[in-house]
């Protein structure tokens, strides 16, 4: 996705568990900025086997508006599946797997491209499993579709590569029910940014200002009790 920061509140929340090592839930997101303040939804699973375990979510931001800045549709959405494959849960390198991933979408004026990753996962935990932590490094081609940068210099990945933490901390501060986790990505990817400007004619960007950009870190904490 775009580099942006999100602070995101959950307004609600419809957990479905099938057991330790499957879950689907649906959550509903108020997603504060100036230039956001709208509603986001994620339906996201976590589905585990004697082989490994597979995770996906897909994304709608609704913020489509009319002159009377009314939502009418969702803007955009974003789409991620990912499959870590391991079939040695009971060695001693269990915490290792080998990690396949897709991810694309589509929002209002422009595409998040598809884009394929292969790489290794590390899994590591506190011994009651209440602290996890998964460190991936990733090989990630993109689809640019023969884009071009402002200076007309082919789209390309500087490095084809995507570094990724993801955390979970339950009962955080021994507090029950406090739960603290969260993802973070970084990766090289050319794409334009350009300030955010209080004008919705322009679409809240001051295009003169326009620069080409190439790596984005986009990290999504949560806080959940």
């Amino acid at each position: 996705m775009s580099n942006k920061s999100i602070i995101t509140v959950a307004v609600a929340a419809l957990a479905f568990t099938l057991g330790a090592k499957a879950q689907t839930n649906f959550q509903t997101f108020y997603d504060f900025g100036s230039d956001r303040g709208h509603v986001t939804t994620t339906l996201e699973g976590f589905y585990g086997d004697k082989w490994g375990n597979t995770f996906f979510f897909v994304d709608y931001d609704y913020n489509s508006k009319n002159d009377n800045d009314k939502v009418y549709a969702p803007s955009g959405t974003y789409f991620e599946i990912a499959r870590c494959l391991n079939f040695w849960q009971n060695t001693k390198l269990a915490p290792f797997s080998f990690h396949v991933e897709y991810n694309g979408g589509a929002y209002n004026g422009y595409t998040i491209n598809n884009a394929f990753l292969f790489g290794v996962d590390w899994f590591l935990h506190s011994n009651d499993f209440k602290n996890t932590l998964n460190l991936k490094a990733l090989y990630k081609t993109i689809n640019y579709n023969d884009g071009k940068n402002l200076d007309g210099s082919k789209m390309k990945s500087e490095v084809p590569l995507q570094f990724t933490a993801v955390w979970g901390m339950q009962d955080l501060f021994g507090v029950k029910g406090l739960r603290f986790s969260g993802f973070a990505d970084f990766w090289w990817e050319d794409h334009s940014v350009c300030p955010y400007v209080s004008d919705k004619s322009k679409g809240y960007r001051d295009w003169t200002k326009v620069e080409t950009a190439h790596f984005v870190f986009l990290s999504e904490p949560q806080l959940w009790y």
